[in-house]
């Protein structure tokens, strides 16, 4: 017949090839680049918070070295009060919330030095010159025990 004359040219249905993985499409691409960028800001942010933490503390220090300098050449035990007094008030105020530790005055202030150090160094013992000392006209002290005390206390911030 007349098919048997005519043969016809078929082929088997091919199927496609199955997709690759390699390369991704566009949107994963952007999806890694986020990615990438986000984990980098991420790394960027927790360094400069850890170093803004840590510079209060390496700060209080360099201004700790430089009061404790200035009263060996000076000898004045009123300035050495004050200067320190100063400076465990700043440090405060940088590391610890302002409302927290701003306000504080008198005990309550010599209260909260002490919870840093776990003693009660400033409430009971040398540390409460502190807080009487700039207002008398002459103070015995014992000022390397004094800035010994500070210095503990700055290095026990957390």
């Amino acid at each position: 017949m007349a098919t048997d004359q005519m043969e016809l040219d078929l082929r088997d249905i091919h199927l496609p090839e199955p997709i690759s993985w390699w390369p991704p499409a566009p949107g994963w691409w952007m999806v890694l680049v986020g990615i990438v960028l986000l984990i980098t800001l991420v790394v960027f942010l927790r360094k400069r918070w850890l170093k803004k933490k840590n510079s209060a503390k390496t700060l209080a220090r360099n201004e700790l070295k430089n009061i404790q300098e200035k009263y060996q050449q000076l000898g004045d035990s009123q300035i050495l009060i004050k200067d320190l007094s100063t400076l465990l008030r700043r440090t405060c105020i940088s590391v610890f919330p302002r409302l927290e530790a701003a306000g504080l005055t008198g005990d309550a202030w010599l209260s909260f030095l002490d919870q840093g150090i776990q003693r009660k160094q400033f409430s009971e013992g040398i540390g409460e010159i502190l807080v009487s000392g700039p207002y008398k006209k002459t103070v015995d002290l014992n000022a390397e025990e004094l800035i010994v005390l500070c210095k503990d206390w700055i290095e026990a911030l957390p």
